[in-house]
């Protein structure tokens, strides 16, 4: 993707501050998992859901989209009704999210440790790389580390936490004081 495009882009996810990305993996001049991977490098994008609509189906392209940060990857064609029901949800969790952290009160101190969640120390070190949003490739580069080996430490994470995906682990990890200061 020309640097110019792509700072165009990012661009426009700061000055409009989307609350769900959708967006191809090829678009005429640009990349779609590379828009991914530089939306997912800016903190205040973390943990914005972002949905690939494709025709780029292969287990492949599917793998590569979930590497760079995608939430969900839906095949072109797609029906419309679909898309419609992902999208409120994604939305309805944001809002609820939202919502809970603006209205409800700070929980006191004493209070939050009332969430005991028992981590290895190296599904720690994951949780720490993940909230950074890092791929699983490379969060096994960094610990030497398959990236199927990664999976599986995410698959705990999210099973301990009984969240459902990246983006909810990370907030519940952010909200619970999970993550290193």
């Amino acid at each position: 993707m020309p640097s110019c495009q792509k700072r165009e882009a990012l661009g426009l996810l700061e000055r409009y501050q989307p609350h769900l990305l959708i967006t191809d993996a090829i678009m005429p001049e640009m990349d779609g998992y590379e828009l991914v991977r530089q939306v997912r490098q800016q903190p205040s994008f973390r943990l914005l859901p972002v949905i690939f609509l494709t025709a780029r189906n292969e287990t492949q392209d599917r793998i590569r989209g979930y590497q760079a940060g995608i939430d969900l990857h839906m095949p072109k064609p797609f029906e419309l009704e679909e898309l419609a029901a992902v999208v409120r949800n994604f939305l309805d969790r944001y809002t609820m999210m939202s919502h809970a952290s603006t209205v409800a009160p700070p929980a006191p101190a004493p209070e939050r440790s009332d969430v005991t969640i028992d981590l290895t120390d190296r599904e720690q070190e994951v949780l720490e790389l993940l909230s950074q949003g890092l791929s699983n490739n490379q969060i096994g580069d960094r610990l030497y580390l398959s990236s199927r080996t990664i999976e599986k430490y995410v698959s705990n994470l999210l099973r301990k936490t009984e969240t459902n995906n990246r983006s909810e682990l990370v907030r519940f990890a952010i909200e619970h004081h999970l993550l290193q200061d």
